[in-house]
């Protein structure tokens, strides 16, 4: 059986859609639905709902409660950490992470969602399936998993033209 911590910080993957004000928002994880439409085979998944924010408003403090979380949690049985976070700063996130921790014992993953779960043609549940899968055949290290790609840390970055990630340098980054 493998053991997978998934750490949620809210981002537009997880925003729902407020009918009264008509707004997008980051007001509770909606993981557990999500983690309910996948089928994972020999995968046990704990859930650490660490924050709920959209990641244009995360501090510097919110980032260190990301990498405590990490730390807290990458040893056995944890055979891969997935962060569900906002794609807007995955990549800030992601940098911190493999500056604090540069040899981790297990693959550390983030991902998020151009569009949220609950709206049509999201990609979330694909890249939370990537991602999780991920966890299982990279070795040890951090990545950004998105768009049936895992890129390693560092160099990771936004591509907002294309809404995905690649690595820094490559073409169309």
């Amino acid at each position: 059986m493998r053991h997978i911590t998934l750490i949620t910080t809210g981002g537009t993957i997880e925003k729902t859609y407020d009918e009264h004000t008509g707004s997008l928002e980051n007001r509770r994880s909606v993981v557990r639905t999500m983690i309910g439409r996948l089928r994972l085979e020999g995968t046990e998944i704990s859930i650490v709902e660490l924050m709920s924010k959209d990641s244009l408003h995360m501090t510097a403090d919110d980032r260190a409660e990301v990498v405590d979380a990490v730390r807290a949690r990458a040893m056995p049985p944890c055979d891969g950490i997935v962060i569900l976070h906002g794609t807007d700063t995955l990549a800030v996130t992601g940098e911190e992470l493999v500056k604090a921790i540069p040899s981790p014992r297990i693959p550390i993953v983030l991902t998020g969602a151009m569009r949220p779960f609950e709206m049509k043609r999201s990609d979330a549940l694909k890249n939370l399936t990537e991602a999780a899968f991920a966890t299982g055949v990279v070795p040890p290290g951090v990545y950004g998993a998105a768009h049936g790609r895992v890129l390693a840390f560092p160099g990771v970055v936004k591509d907002r033209e294309r809404g995905t990630f690649s690595k820094k340098g490559a073409l169309g980054s």
